[in-house]
């Protein structure tokens, strides 16, 4: 079946996989991508919502996640653009023709990782706007500095629209961008406040993320042969809405998107489980797996798809919202900064 967005089939035959630990690597994985000509980009379902908040919100999201296993993976994530990234950005980019904010300052939360591409169609969208990219990882800074940073003798780089590299200051950001992050995060409500604080009043948020429906069909076949889970537990587009209303956003908007996808052969879809991440359940397989437990792997892996090809679903959750001006919180005694009074008073609140 022809694929809905690339028209080359060359480029659009991948898919995203979780790997599961590095010592791991090459007995089992959860996640990849494929981009092998005989790979196929299946259907896509979208739908969006404009986001009310749920007064009931898990607190202690992601349940299942290792924080440890989560720090390790920021620091040895692979220092490379992974295609469905680039496909996902692409798509959010699509987006930003319905907003009528034209930043001129905007921050890149993990270009190398969230799409090189990506982050070029942010810059065709805003050419007067300076972009501040962040990355935590020394080698995937190395990388954003090589393929986005301008060299030495270009007179550009030492402009006012000169690629900045480092975390914004607070309040500084007209915009921030992160792309298929917050899924691998340990903490999301702690990044998402951090977002927060680095936008300027009336800036605004434009994110993506895996969704919980990602590799069910991994996931019932691992229940079924009884394993320990592929991958942690996803956060659920509500819960993602919650946490940016409790961070104090406004007018959080959400969108998912559920994709299929096809691989040909169980060896081509483990070799490329481990470009985009790895299995970060507190409850995933202690040691190794054994040559044998590969083989096992490869054999019943067929049994997720029609035929030879086998499907895996990706839940891709997308998310806006703004930062309002600050408000204050009425109680029996408040204190207001000058600053904050004079910024309310020319608001008219």
């Amino acid at each position: 079946m022809a694929g809905p967005v690339m028209g080359n089939a060359q480029r659009w035959q991948r898919a995203c996989t979780w790997a599961n630990r590095a010592t791991q690597a090459l007995h089992t994985g959860v996640l990849g991508h494929v981009w092998q000509t005989k790979h196929r980009l299946g259907s896509w379902i979208r739908m969006g919502s404009i986001y009310l908040p749920n007064p009931a919100m898990n607190q202690n999201l992601p349940p299942t996640l290792d924080p440890k296993a989560a720090t390790r993976w920021a620091w040895c994530a692979p220092a490379q653009s992974p295609w469905l990234h680039e496909e996902v950005a692409r798509r959010m980019s699509e987006r930003l023709q319905w907003i009528k904010l034209q930043p001129q300052t905007w921050a890149h939360w993990e270009a190398v990782r969230g799409g090189l591409a990506g982050h070029g169609l942010v810059e065709n969208q805003y050419p007067k706007a300076r972009s501040h990219v962040v990355e935590l990882s020394p080698a995937h800074q190395a990388l954003a500095r090589m393929k986005l940073g301008d060299p030495w003798w270009n007179p550009s780089r030492w402009g006012d629209k000169a690629t900045v590299f480092g975390v914004p200051a607070p309040d500084s950001m007209q915009m921030l961008w992160s792309n298929m992050s917050l899924h691998m995060q340990k903490d999301p409500q702690a990044l998402i406040r951090h977002w927060h604080q680095i936008l300027a009043k009336d800036g605004f948020l434009m994110f993506s993320c895996l969704g919980p429906d990602t590799l069910k069909e991994l996931r019932a076949l691992y229940a079924a042969m009884g394993w320990p889970a592929p991958a942690h537990d996803l956060t659920d587009m509500h819960d993602l809405g919650d946490m940016l209303v409790e961070a104090g956003f406004a007018e959080p908007v959400m969108d998912v998107e559920r994709i299929a996808l096809t691989y040909e052969t169980p060896a081509r879809l483990l070799a490329e489980l481990r470009e985009l991440g790895r299995n970060l359940h507190i409850n995933r397989f202690a040691g190794l797996r054994t040559p044998r437990w590969r083989a096992r792997l490869e054999e019943v892996l067929p049994s997720m798809g029609a035929g030879s090809a086998m499907s895996l679903s990706f839940e891709v959750i997308y998310g806006h919202a703004v930062k309002p001006a600050p408000r204050v919180a009425v109680e029996k005694e408040s204190a207001v900064s000058l600053d904050t009074m004079r910024s309310m008073l020319r608001q008219g609140r």
